[in-house]
């Protein structure tokens, strides 16, 4: 990866980015010394601008930003580093340098969830109860979901609104290991759904 340092005299910004909530982080900057660091060792090294050397974001607090993906700009003197915070950014304290709170959305645990999935139908570990559904095969998965929707509907009629929450949830569930089960993911019906909305 050619990075063009020369342009801003040997630095280039690094916006940092939480790779799991897609949060900004904070924005450093980057000598060729600085950029091979964090390549070799998987932690965000930037070059302090005041104090004129490197520095680790975290060799003092503990607060490591494990980098997952470096990626260029289309200029390539820029740099999008996505990592993953071992505790807040900002010398502050807070999460961010932004003052915002770091937190993934609620709705992200459900591509986790679809990955967890995937992974079972992948190694089949025993004592897993998405391993037996898996090995039942896509009648027994395609009847959970008619069973568990008419639980839905009982509760969401007749029910608590915690009970319709838990048998929604499970609702979800045996329908994302369908899902699965057919070669297919949520954003199969995040895409149809979207080509409805228009």
């Amino acid at each position: 990866m050619k990075i063009d340092f020369e342009k801003m005299g040997g630095l280039v910004p690094a916006i940092i980015q939480d790779d799991d909530t897609g949060m900004v982080l904070m924005l450093g900057f980057m000598n060729e010394e600085a950029f091979i660091k964090t390549k070799e060792t998987g932690r965000v090294t930037f070059f302090s601008r005041t104090r004129n050397c490197l520095w680790t974001k975290g060799e003092t607090s503990g607060n490591f930003l494990l980098t997952t993906n470096i990626l260029p700009d289309c200029d390539r003197d820029t740099l999008l580093i996505k990592a993953r915070p071992q505790g807040p950014v900002c010398h502050t304290g807070d999460d961010t340098c932004f003052g915002e709170h770091n937190a993934a959305d609620e709705i992200l645990f459900l591509k986790h969830l679809q990955g967890v999935i995937e992974q079972r139908r992948q190694e089949m570990p025993e004592g897993s109860y998405t391993t037996t559904l898996f090995t039942k095969g896509v009648n027994r998965m395609a009847q959970k979901v008619g069973e568990e929707a008419v639980e839905t509907v009982i509760e969401a009629t007749n029910g608590t609104e915690e009970r319709f929450i838990y048998e929604a949830s499970d609702l979800v569930y045996h329908l994302m290991v369908l899902l699965t089960s057919k070669g297919l993911k949520l954003e199969d019906l995040c895409r149809e759904l979207k080509k409805r909305h228009k």
